[in-house]
């Protein structure tokens, strides 16, 4: 089985609903328990396995670029991937990133935290030259905004079909997908206009039965998309989230 250790992390978007709290910033710089959320992202990312990073950066492109400049980052690789199109569907932004990648990879929100075994179970996942693997979340009970999340239809390990607006589901998307460059391709013939979605792509191989679920069983995740979801994850971080790396950096200070 190939060892997966590249990540493609969307960080384009300007993070509209949320802007009450983070003003001219952009969502991936939000701090969340003390520390931005992309560097959530990259840290439990890194603790799971991956070594090297793609970021797809848009709205705010410069604070991002002087933030990451600031880490100094030494156990991993970040290369930086400009969007001048952010305004758009995020499709646009992976397909940003396309001659970048050319292993399979993970790809993840940057507005999605996650712990680390939860990547890193999806990371052993046996993956076919031109799937995806999408992590979710059968515990629909205990999410946060359940009309805001991107439902999935299952048959077996299937799925059949992805949208905010499903009106039957079976799990919820947790944002994190294990991917082959194949899915450029598809993103490619998706697009409308010059625009397309991820779920766009994503239809399109569950169409050909190239689109599967991991169940992340008990693994904890949690879209920070407005100023209520942030709220609500810092609540329950110390709880929910006791593997983060930054929970760990805060203990040895």
């Amino acid at each position: 089985m190939t060892t997966v250790n590249e990540c493609l992390i969307l960080a384009a978007g300007n993070g509209s609903r949320i802007t009450s709290l983070s003003g001219s910033a952009p969502k991936p710089l939000v701090p969340l328990f003390g520390a931005p959320l992309l560097e959530h992202i990259l840290l439990s990312s890194h603790a799971a396995g991956i070594e090297k990073f793609v970021i797809v950066i848009g709205y705010r492109a410069d604070a991002i670029r002087r933030w990451l400049a600031d880490q100094r980052f030494r156990d991993f690789a970040v290369t930086v991937v400009e969007n001048p199109d952010y305004h758009k569907a995020n499709g646009v932004s992976a397909l940003a990133a396309k001659s970048a990648l050319r292993n399979p990879f993970l790809l993840l929100m940057a507005d999605h935290i996650f712990e680390p075994k939860t990547a890193r179970a999806l990371l052993q996942q046996r993956l076919a030259d031109d799937e995806v693997i999408l992590a979710v979340d059968h515990n629909i009970h205990r999410i946060f905004d359940l009309d805001d999340a991107t439902k999935v239809q299952l048959q077996g390990d299937h799925i059949i079909d992805i949208g905010k607006d499903l009106s039957r589901f079976d799990a919820l998307d947790t944002g994190m997908f294990l991917c082959t460059p194949a899915l450029f391709d598809r993103l490619e013939s998706a697009k409308k206009n010059g625009n397309c979605s991820l779920s766009d792509g994503m239809r399109q191989a569950a169409r050909e039965r190239k689109f599967k679920s991991f169940d992340v069983g008990d693994g904890h995740w949690q879209d920070v998309d407005t100023p209520e979801a942030l709220a609500h994850t810092e609540s329950i971080f110390e709880r929910d989230f006791s593997e983060s790396p930054i929970l760990q950096r805060f203990a040895h200070v």
